[in-house]
């Protein structure tokens, strides 16, 4: 018996872990979106170290939210909700460090992509 034959029972049998169909998906998000949107002047009031102002909040908000626009896959788009959740009551609950919480800020990201072509590496000096 192929691989293929014996693996397409088991793909058709998985189950989305939240939403059952986009609507309901998008649904969610939007709610997600509120209630970080209702959040705002509580973070800058917390986080008050990392100097934010509520227009900057709500674009860094709306940044990472359109980040995964594409995202097509209900069961990502569940798992990227959950995730969003629990970092939604971390935050609120101020269990999130102050310098975690500006990792959220992807301006803030210092991480440099490592080059990829050969004289790239040379001339950052990778040999």
């Amino acid at each position: 018996m192929a691989l293929s034959n014996r693996i397409a029972p088991i793909l058709k049998e998985i189950r989305p872990v939240l939403s059952v169909n986009h609507a309901e998906a998008k649904r969610r998000v939007l709610n997600l979106y509120k209630i970080w949107l209702r959040q705002i002047p509580y973070i800058r009031v917390d986080y008050i170290s990392n100097n934010w102002t509520e227009p900057e909040l709500r674009k860094i908000l709306k940044d990472n939210f359109l980040q995964n626009k594409n995202v097509t896959d209900i069961r990502v788009i569940d798992r990227l909700l959950v995730k969003g959740q629990m970092d939604f009551v971390e935050t609120a609950e101020i269990w999130r460090q102050a310098h975690n919480a500006a990792l959220f800020d992807r301006s803030m990201d210092t991480y440099k992509i490592k080059p990829k072509h050969f004289l790239e590496r040379f001339y950052e000096g990778h040999h």
